[in-house]
């Protein structure tokens, strides 16, 4: 294609701003429009990006203005049909995680995309983050031999913008959520662990529980707010922290690996990786804390680097993902995210939901 991709965006909240913006770097595409239910919202995502149309209706939006990639940002109950009504149009399509309210719909959704031809992916762009991409190169060229165990970490903020709205108001739609609070995350701790397990049918543990006071609402206090699962398929086990109360706020991988231990730190950028003893005895546990020093020096001065290029920027993965999916439109090649991971997170995430939905502690 010799013109940029015509690109709409549905839902006109917190994080449509910096899908606005990730996609406004981009040389290979034009935002035409966006649509929100309330017309004053779309209209001030509008003019705040002096964006050419803004639209309450998304049926009128996609016949106007016919564009090639749709990006919904609206709450997860509406994805599965908005995404469909944009696939019917024509149109490729960049969901926001989740993808759908389970995997029995995301399955039909992107069998949907594969028989009218179209691409769908998801926002995991944590996974696309210069630093994450630099782990999974490392993983990839066997630096740290077979998977063992993975840990994946997320820390959720309920003191945030984010997480006081969603305490702070009943009605809001996380609260309608099967999953509720962690069907909105737990995304972001399962798509790092799929990529390294086997075929097989992974065996699911989890349980979690309310640590905050209660407030006597049974909608709020219903939500809880920190979860532990542990899987194991195959030879492989891995652990999930999903919590809203640890400080500072985290959000990293561990691979245990049979020949290294790798450490990702997707909120620093770094890398670093366990030493292997340099010298026996205690000479040897002395110099571990300067080579891990080491690392992390040698990580900082890299971003520095990248910040003095002006290219070190929080949703960098996200412009990169974007890019992708755009690219795998352009090529007609296999979107970034392979539709099988896609499936399993899903899976792995109905698992999860309905052992909470049988045991649910409150702290």
């Amino acid at each position: 294609m010799s013109a940029p991709l015509k690109v709409a965006l549905v839902g006109c909240g917190k994080i449509a701003d910096c899908h606005v913006e990730e996609i406004r770097k981009l040389d290979v595409a034009s935002l035409v429009a966006v649509c929100e239910l309330e017309p004053l919202i779309a209209e001030q995502l509008a003019v705040r990006y002096k964006i050419p149309a803004c639209y309450s209706d998304f049926g009128r939006m996609l016949a106007s203005e016919a564009p090639d990639v749709v990006h919904i940002t609206t709450p997860p109950q509406s994805h599965y049909a908005l995404a469909a009504q944009a696939l019917d149009a024509g149109c490729h399509v960049y969901v926001e995680k989740p993808l759908t309210l389970d995997c029995l719909s995301a399955q039909r959704l992107i069998q949907h995309a594969v028989r009218t031809d179209r691409k769908l992916t998801i926002n995991y762009w944590p996974n696309f983050d210069p630093a994450a991409l630099a782990f999974r190169q490392l993983i990839d060229q066997g630096v740290a031999g077979d998977p063992v165990h993975i840990e994946s970490v997320f820390g959720y903020d309920l003191s945030g913008v984010f997480g006081q709205a969603v305490v702070g108001n009943p009605a809001h739609w996380v609260h309608d959520l099967p999953g509720k609070l962690f069907h909105n995350n737990l995304d972001h701790i399962l798509n790092k662990i799929v990529p390294f397990l086997p075929e097989d049918q992974p065996e699911i543990q989890a349980f979690g529980y309310r640590r905050r006071d209660p407030v006597f609402d049974p909608v709020a206090d219903a939500l809880l707010d920190e979860l532990r699962f542990m899987v194991r398929a195959g030879g492989i086990t891995a652990y999930g922290t999903l919590s809203s109360h640890s400080r500072p706020v985290g959000h990293s991988l561990r691979f245990y690996g049979s020949k290294r231990t790798i450490h990702l730190d997707c909120i620093s950028g770094t890398i670093t990786m366990e030493p292997e003893p340099l010298l026996p005895g205690a000479l040897g546990r002395l110099l571990r804390p300067f080579t891990h020093a080491g690392q992390y020096l040698k990580q900082g001065g890299r971003n520095v680097m990248r910040f003095a290029r002006s290219d070190y920027h929080y949703f960098a993965g996200m412009r990169r993902l974007i890019s992708l999916f755009y690219q795998s439109i352009l090529q007609d090649s296999p979107p970034p995210i392979p539709y099988h991971q896609i499936l399993r997170t899903g899976a792995m995430m109905d698992q999860i939901f309905s052992q909470l939905h049988q045991h649910v502690e409150v702290a």
